[in-house]
């Protein structure tokens, strides 16, 4: 072989930004995105003291993981027809989102509201919850957390010293309140009970200050029998967990939610059928998000709303990985991901392909609601403040 014929080896970074290429030309030739630049300045917010406390932020984690031939590619744009049509159009638009983490999805979730890793025990740093609601001095109702799954139940709050207890977000796990609601006749609910598809054997005790059972008509005015009713109506937990937000938002309207998706884990199953199904459920509830947003007094036009991943899933010609079921092998396409963020501030129509991080959610947030994270890693993204 001949100096001249050897090719070195594609690194991590350069098939990264393949991947952000790829999406950015994507979308601009599907869903009519213009290529933004750094030369456009910052985004439309109203800055000022009146505007930032009546602000709203929705996060909603499509969680699980989607890979672009499944998603936004050529071949994947079946399965997402409303980010495509209705959210991409009114959304800035980053495509190329490295999540540098473990791959695990209660750990990359966790790392995506605070800068450290966790399960089972409370994070070590302060959570976004906790800078929001210490440094602008907001009550327990203004932050709530969603999410499907017993794993995420230490999301609220950690035990740092000058953050930590009862500074966090409420936190509710809506398996948790069907499986109280339902320990007489469980079978009936099965389907949206499985809390862990990864490691079915593993399911997280629960422990800490999460929403109780009997708190539910208290705060969301919702009955434990309409609860169950309603539950009957719905095919999935993400189903579940978006009807429970819909009525925090009507009843609570906090300033900062967070919702975990989490039924394209299903993968992990290896049924590839039930792999696209998830991804086209989770694409239907994040336009219903939005739509609720549209139709709520205390949301609609002072809400900005953030869809990421946690991160993706192996490649099919990684060796080493499982191609779709998995997100082991740490490669380019598990760990380059996008954001789309929608609403107040936001440039619409635009797709960006510089590298950022998903740690710099935090300190984005913080600029859009006017609070400091002081120990965050990442840095804000200037294209939205």
């Amino acid at each position: 072989m001949t100096a001249s014929s050897f090719k070195a080896p594609i690194t991590a970074n350069e098939l990264a930004r393949h991947l952000g290429v790829s999406r950015r030309d994507f979308l601009r030739s599907t869903a009519g995105l213009a290529l933004g630049t750094a030369l456009m300045g910052g985004s439309p917010f109203v800055h000022g003291q009146a505007a930032a406390k009546k602000r709203k932020v929705i996060v909603i984690t499509f969680g699980g993981g989607a890979r672009d031939q499944e998603t936004f590619a050529p071949e994947g744009q079946e399965n997402i027809p409303y980010m495509l049509q209705e959210l991409a159009p009114q959304s800035s638009f980053f495509t190329q989102v490295m999540n540098q983490g473990i791959l695990g999805h209660y750990v990359a979730t966790a790392s995506l509201a605070t800068l450290n890793n966790f399960s089972a025990i409370p994070p070590e740093h302060p959570t976004v919850f906790e800078y929001f609601r210490k440094d602008l001095n907001r009550p327990s109702s203004s932050t709530w957390v969603v999410a499907p799954s017993n794993g995420f139940n230490r999301i609220g709050e950690s035990d740092y010293r000058s953050y930590g207890s009862g500074l966090g977000a409420k936190v509710i796990l809506p398996k948790h309140l069907l499986s109280a609601a339902t320990s007489k006749a469980p079978a009936d609910y099965s389907h949206l009970l499985r809390d862990n598809y990864e490691t079915p054997l593993y399911t997280p005790q629960i422990g800490g200050g999460e929403f109780e059972l009997q708190q539910m008509e208290q705060i969301l005015k919702l009955s434990v029998d309409d609860f169950m009713t309603h539950a009957r109506t719905v095919s999935s937990p993400d189903e579940l967990s978006v009807y429970i937000a819909e009525r925090l938002m009507k009843q609570e309207s906090p300033n900062l939610l967070w919702i975990t998706m989490h039924d394209i884990d299903i993968a992990h199953s290896g049924a590839y059928s039930l792999y696209i199904d998830a991804i086209r459920r989770t694409d239907r509830l994040c336009a219903e998000l939005w739509k609720a947003v549209q139709a709520e007094p205390e949301y609609a036009g002072n809400t900005t709303m953030f869809i990421l991943p946690d991160f993706g899933r192996d490649a099919d010609g990684d060796a080493g990985g499982n191609g779709f079921q998995h997100h082991r092998t740490g490669d380019a396409a598990s760990r380059t991901t996008w954001m789309m963020a929608l609403g107040t501030g936001v440039r619409e129509g635009t797709v960006y392909d510089r590298p950022l991080q998903s740690i710099d959610l935090v300190p984005t947030l913080g600029a859009i609601m006017g609070f400091s994270p002081k120990l965050s890693q990442g840095k804000p993204i200037h294209e939205l403040l």
